[in-house]
């Protein structure tokens, strides 16, 4: 009987070129072309990781072999994320924002901090203030405190502290919050994001799309959410980026009701909509806030009567080398499932389908 013999794979050679030195000297020893199971070499604490899009960047961290902490408030919001990276690779920390002996905690040992916490609507025990100012003040501070290499503050579209929007001001505030307390802060301002967790397609999709504000004429450039995870990327492993603006937004410009006609097209139906004056809209919107699941809000409402608005002075994907992909050309995977049984199996129209249907709109709009 034969015995195989295997053999030791020897052990990984390191070259100069793998070691990279951070902003503050810190060596970070790289493995070349990355994976689950190689050493990143850093370590990243993301805020906010339970939401839309604390997962992808936590995915895209994770499978390098980064190590990632991801501090969290409820135990069954977070544990998606355990299976993203190898074991020992993603460490769950239970934090709050008011705390701060457990956000300090949660940076100590980190050379890369994400804060992506926001909240479209505000509760019994949150504000905008505390969510977006407060919070921000304290993950600066302690970013600050362990003079953690680089820190990404995630912002809105159209955060200006002087909005009427009290969300744009807010997130207008907590920038200039985290520049004064730690100026190498990295501002991200993302446009609307869709994808398969998100409140723009899911909404128009969905049959409680009924009452809508402005005419549903807001202008956006709604911006695809793992592009946003693959910029974020970038700039973390980026030093250069420090103390820099980034607005990442999409290719092409819609209005909400274009969107919504997409929409429409995908699955098969025609949603009808009611327009509401806004002061009306916001009166209703107050009381359904005394519900218990999130509805709508009336500074959602406001929101719909402000167009997304370009800074040209900030930095975008072209400077990160990332073409975003309009909303177009993603949104049937994600909107498929609210079609009909009698239409789920259809696949999406060929180039010449829709050429020939831009045909026969043409001939409509010229009768």
């Amino acid at each position: 009987m034969k015995t195989q013999l295997f053999k030791v794979a020897p052990p990984m050679r390191r070259a100069i070129h793998d070691i990279a030195i951070t902003r503050t000297g810190k060596p970070i020893i790289r493995t070349p072309g990355g994976g689950r199971s190689s050493i990143g070499g850093h370590t990243a604490t993301v805020f906010g990781a339970t939401g839309f899009l604390g997962r992808y960047i936590v995915n895209r961290l994770a499978r390098s072999g980064c190590t990632v902490v991801i501090p969290y408030r409820e135990e069954m919001a977070k544990r998606h994320l355990k299976v993203t990276g190898d074991l020992g690779k993603v460490v769950f920390m239970e934090w709050d924002m008011r705390n701060t002996p457990s956000i300090e905690e949660s940076v100590r040992h980190s050379d890369i901090v994400f804060n992506l916490v926001g909240r479209d609507y505000t509760t019994k025990n949150f504000t905008y203030e505390d969510v977006h100012v407060e919070a921000t003040q304290r993950i600066a501070e302690a970013v600050a405190k362990y003079d953690v290499d680089r820190f990404i503050q995630v912002s809105s579209f159209n955060a200006d502290k002087n909005s009427p929007s009290k969300y744009y001001a807010t997130k207008g505030q907590a920038e200039e919050d985290a520049r004064a307390i730690f100026p190498e802060t990295t501002i991200v301002r993302p446009g609307p994001m869709y994808g398969f967790e998100d409140r723009l397609l899911h909404r128009l999709a969905g049959a409680t799309n009924v009452f809508t504000a402005n005419s549903m004429q807001q202008k956006m450039r709604p911006v695809h959410v793992i592009d946003v995870g693959k910029a974020l990327e970038a700039i973390a492993y980026d030093d250069t980026t420090a103390s820099q603006t980034f607005e990442l937004y999409g290719p092409e410009e819609h209005t909400l009701k274009e969107i919504a006609h997409m929409v429409d097209k995908i699955v098969h139906k025609t949603h009808r909509h009611i327009n509401l004056p806004k002061k009306a809209f916001q009166v209703i919107a107050s009381v359904l806030d005394y519900l218990y699941w999130p509805t709508i809000s009336p500074d959602e409402i406001e929101r719909q009567y402000l167009d997304h608005k370009i800074d040209v002075t900030t930095k975008t994907f072209r400077d990160l080398g990332i073409e975003p992909t309009d909303i177009e050309a993603d949104m049937f995977q994600y909107i498929r499932h609210y079609r009909s049984a009698a239409y789920f199996d259809l696949p999406p129209m060929t180039e010449k389908e829709k050429r020939l249907e831009r045909q026969y709109l043409h001939v409509q709009q010229d009768v």
